[in-house]
């Protein structure tokens, strides 16, 4: 599809999802993520090995397929909701979100220092944002530039209606604009469990090597900024649950290769935020070295 017909049906379907009451998308979405798991191949593959990972060996391939149709739902809600959203719903989405371990904002607040939130991709973290407010920081989120520089710009809207002031990820651009953001005391957000760019730091994660971005460590290390592992997951219902880890601690002086050390400590945060909602995890890309390997030998069988 051309860029301007993607756009175009993009912008459709969201006025179409937008006059539909919280309710109904929610199921839709839901309904329409478990549709897909049907023709989805190497996103479905993707997913069967992410819940092998989360679950562990000992969890039968039954559970671990229903699992696995479970995060192509929660991805279908995901959608649902941020196309649905407009302004004028934001206190209606706040008051059903919750927050634990605000404690952890407002400790570093205290100390006037900067914040970085790293999150996996879990639940719907952009509708937890409305609680920016609550908690007394703007916030700040790095996306992915896409090539259709029209929904680029149309996603990036829909993002600051939540309160959220988008950066998109284009190179050394990107890393200015996000010391920028933390010197004016903005909370920057950032999904980083999957390195999309770069070499990023080789790390443990669910037992295999991968990497990992090293965005929030080095951005920790050269601003004084405070790492606060999070996840926004999905009540059952409407709503969201925010939940913040205690920050992750920065080496000593003299450590060698402080940024290593930080990411290691924040996959393994990242396994407990997974652990705790599993099917809430929508990650469907090959996020390790084997995930491609393994995808090049099916494509080769077919």
């Amino acid at each position: 599809m051309r860029p301007l017909a993607t756009f175009v049906a993009y912008r459709l379907g969201a006025g179409l999802i937008s006059a539909l009451p919280e309710p109904a998308i929610r199921r839709m979405g839901m309904a329409a993520g478990w549709l897909s798991w049907w023709w989805a191949k190497g996103r479905k593959t993707m997913a069967i090995r992410h819940m092998e990972r989360a679950y562990g060996p000992e969890t039968d391939q039954a559970s671990i397929r229903r699992a696995a149709r479970g995060v192509f739902t929660a991805y279908g809600r995901y959608w649902a909701e941020t196309l649905w959203f407009r302004p004028r719903r934001f206190d209606q989405v706040r008051k059903r979100v919750s927050l634990v371990g605000l404690e952890h904002v407002r400790a570093a607040q205290a100390e006037n220092r900067p914040i970085i939130v790293a999150l996996p991709h879990i639940g719907n973290w952009e509708m937890a944002g409305t609680l920016g407010g609550d908690a007394g920081v703007r916030i700040t989120a790095v996306a992915e530039a896409l090539a259709n520089r029209r929904l680029a710009g149309w996603f990036t809207d829909l993002r600051a209606q939540l309160g959220i002031q988008v950066i998109l990820a284009e190179g050394v651009s990107t890393m200015r604009a996000l010391l920028a953001a933390l010197r004016e005391r903005r909370l920057v957000a950032l999904v980083a469990d999957r390195n999309i760019g770069g070499k990023g730091i080789e790390v443990e994660f669910f037992g295999e090597t991968t990497s990992l971005p090293a965005g929030p460590a080095v951005l920790a290390i050269r601003t004084g900024a405070v790492l606060l592992p999070g996840a926004a997951y999905f009540k059952v219902g409407a709503g969201h649950r925010m939940v913040v880890q205690p920050p992750v601690p920065v080496p000593p002086s003299g450590t060698t290769r402080p940024a290593e050390v930080m990411t290691r400590e924040l996959a393994r945060r990242f396994e407990d935020l997974v652990r705790a909602a599993p099917t809430q995890w929508h990650l469907v890309q090959p996020n390790w070295p084997s995930d491609r390997r393994f995808l090049a030998d099916l494509r080769r069988s077919d």
